[in-house]
């Protein structure tokens, strides 16, 4: 039997270690090459296109895209004018220009193509190199018929823009407004992506008039993602990525409606060195959310969060590992306390269990509507979140930070402000480095 006074410096040896691997410096981020687009410009009105509000464009405009990529490439224009159009294809070498004054308007739902059993997706495009959706101009998705089939067994909405395997990708200062499902999705392994200055609305999932569902703003997943200077107020995710995601920088964005900028849940693959800096959020409902479960799950790593303001956000910092759990479902989170988080069953940790670690919160101001909570780190209980450092966190919330299944968490001069007055932390099976009783 081990000495008492060993297994104490056998303990604080290994906490010391732990607490000295948390990241101190932030993933070095390099910004994508932008697609490279030859000079020559296609406007679609030589192809026959109207800019009318009647007229469907949808053979002008495909027309024009393939005349450029027949020509190697080019911009093709949308000038002044409404024009309705149903779904085309990108194709290598293309800038689809909305210009200002433009709006490109999806076809309703009454005479898109395949309705909700088998619609196109709206601007699509696999395996291409160098393309870009840009200009001051609109998209509108026309989504409100299609929302209330989110929940319709077996019917599907098109996303507004979806690419796929594609590498040099820009989206730049177009406004998307009120798609059927995903405003941009961008995945397959995709490669050197960026967005910046686009402004993305769609109501809140909550709205009372015409609420939204799964209007995601901007889920992209891949490598090289550059996401700067962007305002978006949706009804689901604001950002969210998942499995096989690296290198990823979101600064000087705006957020107001929707999930907040979110991992997962899907993190098979793994996800690693994102960093979210210099971000102001205002009635999202969550902050950053980091989520996944038992059957989904990967490595989650080097995240960086910094530099964040926020205001009346429901959540402002949540990682979970339980995400498909029916008792614990997303709103009842704000209920988790140490006891009940105690009773969560244990698994055998297997090939697609979920980890979270070396991750870092600094700089943060919060407040948070009545009723919910500051924070909340779980992990499972066989596997804990790691290495989790918060540095000048300071929210203030009804309901304290619970930090359960945990190891190796650091706090430096963070505030929780409850309305008793008392800096409140929460903690269940944590190692928790900082924390003021």
């Amino acid at each position: 039997m081990r000495h008492p006074l060993s297994l104490f410096f056998a303990v604080t040896v290994t906490m010391t270690l732990l607490f000295n691997s948390l990241p101190a410096i932030e993933p070095i981020f390099h910004e994508p090459p932008l697609p490279t687009i030859p000079r020559h410009t296609f406007d679609v009105t030589k192809y026959g296109g109207k800019g009318d509000g009647v007229t469907i464009n949808t053979k002008a405009v495909q027309a024009a895209i393939n005349a450029a990529s027949a020509s190697g490439g080019g911009t093709v224009n949308v000038p002044r004018g409404d024009f309705l159009c149903g779904p085309i294809q990108l194709a290598s070498h293309i800038n689809l220009l909305v210009a200002a004054g433009a709006t490109l308007r999806m076809l309703p739902l009454d005479s898109y193509p395949g309705g909700t059993s088998d619609p196109a997706d709206f601007i699509s495009g696999k395996k291409l190199q160098d393309v870009a959706i840009s200009g001051s101009g609109t998209i509108e998705g026309q989504g409100s018929p299609w929302w209330p089939f989110a929940s319709a067994k077996g019917a599907k909405r098109p996303i507004m823009i979806s690419l796929s395997g594609c590498d040099r990708v820009l989206i730049e200062n177009i406004t998307l407004k009120n798609s059927p499902m995903f405003h941009i999705a961008i995945g397959g392994k995709s490669t050197n992506i960026t967005v910046r200055g686009v402004t993305i609305r769609a109501p809140a999932s909550n709205d009372p008039v015409n609420p939204s569902r799964n209007t995601d703003a901007c889920d992209v997943s891949g490598s090289n993602i550059l996401i700067r200077d962007c305002d978006v107020s949706v009804g689901d995710d604001d950002f969210t990525c998942g499995g096989g995601t690296s290198n990823v920088l979101i600064s000087h964005c705006t957020y107001g409606s929707g999930h907040g900028v979110s991992i997962g849940s899907y993190t098979n693959g793994g996800v690693s060195n994102i960093t979210v800096a210099d971000c102001t959020f205002k009635g999202t409902e969550c902050g950053i959310r980091i989520k996944s479960d038992r059957d989904r799950g990967g490595v989650v790593s080097n995240l960086t969060f910094r530099n964040l303001r926020m205001t009346d956000v429901g959540f402002p910092i949540l990682i979970y590992g339980a995400y498909m759990a029916k008792e614990f479902a997303f709103r009842d989170l704000h209920k988790l306390t140490p006891e009940i988080a105690a009773t969560y069953p244990s698994a055998t940790v297997a090939e697609r269990t979920p980890f979270f670690r070396d991750i870092v919160f600094s700089d943060i101001t919060a407040t948070v509507p009545a009723g919910r909570r500051a924070g909340l780190i779980w992990g499972l209980p066989e596997a804990p979140v790691s290495r989790v450092l918060l540095r000048n966190v300071n929210i203030t919330a009804e309901k304290p930070f619970g930090i359960y299944y945990a190891e190796a968490v650091r706090l430096e001069n963070c505030t929780i402000t409850t309305p008793d007055g008392v800096n409140r932390f929460v903690t269940h099976r944590a190692q928790v480095d900082g924390l003021v009783p």
